[in-house]
């Protein structure tokens, strides 16, 4: 049987550069990954991703802008806890899309475990302040970052491909954590925002 890997662009093209991950997906119409794996925008629809996580994947790469307190632009590969779904209380988040509350409503709304997650992450540059609700444009630090994404995917993904297992190191400047060493989790309780 072979491998199932979802590649997946999270983020919001309205919010400056939030929108790392749906540029990374449409780079990748110029240069394609393997015809296997399943590539798509989810942007904002943090339910569909939750249900396509839910698909009998073995891995899924999220690509989205995190703020992991690095130079902006920078890649990070990591791996974040999963929630184990055992613990009672109120149902997940439906909306918008903080993909730790995705993966917890992946975790509610399922049978069967998630698939492996890893999350391709770039540091943001351009953020939205308090007072503003729109800010299209993505800055030239992460714009240039797209193509460095696209290469970074095209060593991963085959890995990934021939074991699901496998944590391939992302070349420097850029870096690869180990599993959970920083974890969606810690991001939220940091203040990321809803996407």
């Amino acid at each position: 049987m072979s491998t199932r890997l979802l590649v997946a662009g999270v983020g919001n093209i309205f919010l400056a550069d939030d929108a790392f991950g749906p540029e990374v997906i449409r780079a990748l119409d110029r240069r394609p990954l393997p015809p296997e794996v399943r590539v798509r925008d989810f942007g904002i629809r943090g339910m569909d991703l939750a249900y396509e996580l839910l698909d009998g994947y073995d891995t899924a790469v999220l690509v989205d802008a995190s703020v992991r307190g690095h130079e902006p632009g920078t890649l990070s590969l990591i791996e974040p806890e999963l929630p184990d779904g055992s613990a009672g209380g109120p149902v997940p988040e439906a909306h918008g899309m903080d993909p730790a509350k995705v993966l917890a409503l992946a975790t509610h709304l399922g049978d069967e475990p998630l698939p492996r997650v890893l999350v391709l992450a770039c540091e943001p540059e351009l953020r939205l302040r308090g007072d503003e609700d729109i800010a299209p444009g993505i800055s030239a630090t992460v714009r240039d970052a797209i193509e460095r994404a696209v290469a970074a995917l095209h060593v991963v993904v085959p890995v990934l491909l021939a074991d699901p297992a496998a944590t391939p190191p992302l070349s420097r400047p850029e870096e690869s954590t180990g599993p959970c060493a920083a974890g969606l989790p810690r991001l939220v309780a940091e203040g990321a925002e809803d996407r």
